[in-house]
């Protein structure tokens, strides 16, 4: 009888490395994506940071300091094996910050929409900093 649960046991050991594996698969898709904009956006800004209005400028560089924690992120789940980083709470906080402060000092130059925007993805900071606490 022992030997019955062993299989079934190892059966859904097998279910779950695979779907670890899946999972990893698609991080590191996710990861090669990110990747791209990341370095196109990097060429973009030194091509043509001169020509680029200053509210285009500073957005670009918060999506490139977002984008920065998600790779950071996502090569610590890969290389843990989904399991969290401890510096991803430091990250995010950091970014609060950071765009805690860049609302304060910008919003009477942002339209509603980038503002709306900006205090969503902060709610999102906010929720995600709440479940790693």
């Amino acid at each position: 009888m022992a030997r019955n649960n062993n299989i079934y046991y190892n059966d859904d050991r097998y279910k779950i490395e695979e779907a670890n594996r899946l999972e990893n698969a698609n991080r590191i898709e996710v990861l090669e994506n990110i990747v791209e904009n990341h370095t196109r956006t990097e060429r973009h800004l030194e091509n043509h940071s001169d020509i680029t209005s200053s509210k285009k400028l500073s957005e670009a560089i918060i999506k490139q300091s977002e984008r920065e924690s998600n790779i950071d992120s996502l090569e610590a789940k890969i290389l843990n094996d989904g399991q969290r980083d401890p510096t991803q709470i430091e990250s995010l906080e950091k970014n609060y910050a950071f765009a805690k402060g860049y609302i304060e000092n910008n919003k009477d130059h942002m339209s509603q929409e980038s503002l709306d925007n900006m205090n969503k993805r902060q709610q999102n900071r906010r929720e995600e900093m709440n479940e790693l606490i």
